[in-house]
């Protein structure tokens, strides 16, 4: 009798094991399939960025095809996809179009007023890629000259807002001149048309114009182009900041190689936007590629744009323009990469 409750109690304490056992077993290939997923997750199935005619860099980088060597080993596929101006490029980023974007630094502002989700990680380059343009013959010779004047400008892009600037500027506002709101290639038609009086240009329509159709500048202000910004998506750089590290790492060596191969980069640049070579070779040399990383100097110049873009209704005017352009403005990335 002795023997048997020995018996039955060995067995319960078997099962009990066993039990315990098997639920420790499951909670290890639980934790395991977690870790596993975590890992997955911390790996995109796919980076999309963005290439423009504005952005030498971006066309180096897509040419050479150096983004996809990077990550194929990791079976990371790249897309590419062409942003036509700031707008569209902001538009890809707040659809979900592509992880990463190419703009102005005022239009990525005005974008981020608007609470689009979006961090600033690099700088492409310093360009003077606007100005007021009119025809070879025009009579208006100054921002003055413009009032009551049909002016053709991309809404939301670093051209407009050039434009509000130098109208601001001569004591002028929007509603001075009347604004034709057509994509950069079709504002410079309409100029060569006669359609407009003036058009606020973007390189390289606006350097193709004045080689092949001898225009003239109305007004040219370095100061008032903001700088050619990398944004990623907020959430992208949250899920993937590593990677966000890698692609600046993949622009850094762009960089490089265009300001070592000028020539060669103008070539790239002439063949993927079907430019002739000297017109290529101008908006080159309209480019300033010595600054990479973002920071004060992008936040003040920001600030400067925002200032206007208030009293344009552009921006609330009651928003905090200093605290848009640091939330905006994010140097980390590229100053763990750029040293």
């Amino acid at each position: 009798m002795k023997n048997k409750k020995y018996g039955i109690l060995l067995t319960l304490i078997l099962t009990i094991s066993m039990g315990l056992l098997s639920a420790c077993g499951s909670n290890t290939t639980s934790n395991n399939t977690e870790v596993s997923g975590n890992a997955e997750a911390a790996k995109p199935e796919k980076i999309r960025l963005d290439y423009a005619f504005y952005s030498p860099t971006s066309l180096v980088l897509k040419e050479k095809g150096w983004v996809e060597e990077a990550f194929e080993a990791e079976g990371i596929e790249v897309e590419w996809v062409q942003s036509l101006g700031s707008n569209k490029a902001l538009e890809f980023l707040n659809s979900d179009s592509v992880d990463f974007g190419s703009t102005a630094g005022a239009a990525a502002l005005i974008a981020k007023s608007k609470a689009s989700p979006i961090e600033t990680v690099y700088i492409y380059s310093k360009p003077e890629w606007t100005a007021l343009v009119g025809p070879g013959d025009t009579t208006i010779k100054s921002v003055a000259d413009l009032k009551g004047k049909k002016v053709a400008a991309t809404l939301g892009t670093d051209p407009y807002i050039f434009l509000l600037r130098a109208l601001d500027e001569a004591g002028l506002s929007s509603s001075d001149v009347e604004i034709v709101n057509l994509q950069h290639g079709d504002g410079a038609s309409a100029l060569v048309s006669g359609d407009v009086d003036a058009w606020a240009g973007l390189d390289p329509h606006m350097a193709k114009l004045e080689v092949t159709e001898g225009t003239s500048y109305i007004y040219r202000n370095p100061d008032f182009n903001t700088y050619g910004t990398l944004n990623v998506r907020s959430e992208f750089a949250e899920q993937y900041p590593q990677y966000v590290e890698k692609v600046i790492e993949l622009y850094e060596k762009a960089r490089t190689w265009a300001v070592e191969n000028e020539e060669e980069a103008a070539t790239i640049l002439a063949t993927q936007a079907q430019l002739d070579e000297e017109v290529a070779k101008l908006q080159i040399s309209r480019n300033d590629f010595s600054s990479p990383v973002p920071g004060e100097t992008q936040i003040n110049a920001l600030i400067e744009a925002g200032k206007v873009l208030q009293n344009g209704g552009v921006i609330d005017a009651g928003a905090d323009l200093e605290k848009l352009a640091n939330d905006l403005i994010q140097p980390s990335f590229a100053e763990k990469v750029i040293k």
